[in-house]
């Protein structure tokens, strides 16, 4: 079924400053809506149940795949990620476009069961700055940053598979390049032709 609304999938190693460049384009893009995703890991810093991720127990989680309510879900660095159907196909039936920021196995998963999602891989401009970046948020053990380093070798191979993918050596450089991914994909013609239905009607296109 088509849905007027755009899903945007962006992922990346743990690192490379997903999570910031898409608040940096949240603030800018009042257009799109962001589905918190749920997890069993535990909150980091000043991160908030329902704001970041809704925070739950591995046994609710494993109740909710059951109940088939992820449209996604996947295990990462030990805890489990998952994405929620209803919340997605409402918005996106509403005309709303949608971003996901979730980890690779997730972003295929969703290419299957929404073949028009967008998807955009970030990369960090090397394995050094990648270690360093990871080492300053100071959040992680020593042998956690290991394990996620390890992980990445496996991560960014994936970037292959995804419709975009963009370098973030320069925060703000990078953060106008996903904003180009975004806007772009709403003026091709599928996208156009989903949103603005009744243009494309009384065109008799």
């Amino acid at each position: 079924m088509e849905m007027p609304g755009n899903l945007y999938v962006v992922a990346a190693p743990s690192g490379a400053g997903k999570s910031s460049l898409v608040k940096a384009l949240l603030e800018v893009d009042s257009h799109l809506n962001v589905s918190v995703s749920h997890t069993t890991r535990q909150p980091r810093g000043q991160e908030q149940h329902g704001r970041e991720y809704f925070f739950i127990q591995p046994d609710e989680f494993k109740a909710m795949i059951e109940r088939g309510e992820f449209v996604e879900w996947a295990a990462v660095h030990g805890n489990h990620y998952g994405t929620s159907r209803g919340v997605i196909e409402g918005l996106l039936t509403q005309g709303k476009d949608v971003l996901l920021e979730i980890d690779w196995q997730g972003a295929l998963q969703i290419r299957k069961l929404f073949p028009a999602a967008v998807l955009i891989f970030i990369l960090p401009p090397s394995w050094e700055e990648l270690e360093q970046r990871l080492r300053r948020r100071g959040e992680d053990q020593a042998d956690v940053i290991a394990t996620r380093l390890e992980n990445a070798r496996t991560e960014v191979a994936q970037a292959q598979f995804f419709d975009y993918v963009i370098i973030n050596a320069l925060f703000e450089t990078a953060v106008f390049d996903l904003k180009t991914v975004v806007h772009s994909q709403r003026l091709k013609y599928a996208a156009q032709r989903r949103a603005k239905a009744a243009v494309f009607h009384s065109l008799g296109i």
